[in-house]
């Protein structure tokens, strides 16, 4: 005689099935450049932009306070002055001893004045103990900006801007923003011509722009501080500021930098190359609009 199964049975088998706890899928481990996170690798390895090792996973950005002090406090104008900066531990409060080397430097130092025509690049100098130090002379009376680029160990990448003014600077903030004309001409250094083009042509806030660099003559060049160029973009009111790195560089003549600006403004753009040990800064006034 042949049995055949109930049809209930089928259906509380069916259901049993469905209640066993399924293994949850594993993705594979993607590894990500802390200083460039648009890098990423199946793999350990290093980053092809700035040399840093990939790390596994997207850690999430963590802020950490950075302390700002200038001696003599009174920030005299065209007198050596010593700018001291203590990064501090988000939990703790403590001062941060320890950190991560990033393009050949524990802490890189922009200063730009508030007519932004002058500009550095610095690295000041680590006690051990939790204080960076910079002796500086600025060169005028007036409102400065600086961006801190660092990178405490064990925490995550950090762009840290701050504003201070020298003494004898009495004109209104909002009347020293300088009136920037777009300048796209090519500019020359100490022994490199610079040429630039945008794409697209007028860029847009929030939007990708293209901004490819002609080097002349290409023979010669060299990384400069572990990247083959720097950027530093700051807005005419100096609230935004940018620092990049190529997105595409190979040590020929041409440099590709891909910027997102944030909003409508006229922005001053230093770059930084290095052609036979000599460093050649220079730089570059980029109108940028608001998507009509």
């Amino acid at each position: 005689m042949i049995r055949r199964a109930r049809p209930g049975l089928f259906v509380l088998a069916a259901v049993l099935a469905a209640q066993q706890p399924r293994k949850p899928v594993q993705k594979p481990i993607e590894f990500v450049c802390p200083m460039d996170p648009e890098v990423r690798a199946a793999g350990p390895g290093k980053c092809p932009r700035c040399g840093m090792q990939l790390r596994p996973g997207i850690p999430e950005p963590v802020k950490y306070p950075m302390e700002f002090r200038v001696d003599p406090p009174q920030i005299p104008a065209g007198r050596p002055v010593t700018l001291e900066f203590r990064v501090l531990d988000p939990k703790s409060g403590e001062p941060v001893k320890k950190f991560e080397i990033v393009h050949e430097k524990l802490f890189h130092l922009f200063l730009v004045s508030q007519d932004l025509e002058y500009f550095a690049h610095e690295h000041p100098e680590f006690d051990g103990k939790g204080t960076f130090r910079l002796a500086a002379k600025l060169p005028k009376a007036g409102t400065y900006r600086l961006l801190a680029d660092f990178y405490p160990t064990g925490g995550t990448p950090q762009l840290v801007p701050k504003t201070f003014t020298a003494a004898g600077f009495t004109v209104p903030l909002e009347q020293a923003i300088p009136h920037l004309q777009p300048d796209l001409n090519p500019k020359r250094g100490e022994n490199l011509e610079v040429g630039l083009t945008l794409d697209p042509p007028q860029p847009i806030a929030g939007k990708k722009t293209m901004m490819f660099f002609h080097l002349k003559p290409a023979e010669g060049l060299e990384p400069y501080i572990g990247a083959w160029a720097h950027m530093l973009a700051v807005s005419a009111d100096l609230i935004d500021t940018i620092h990049e790195h190529p997105f595409l560089a190979d040590g020929g003549p041409e440099m590709q930098f891909n910027v997102f600006f944030p909003r409508e403004a006229m922005y001053r753009v230093w770059v930084q190359f290095q052609r036979k040990g000599v460093v050649n800064t220079v730089a570059f006034t980029v109108p940028v609009s608001q998507l009509r």
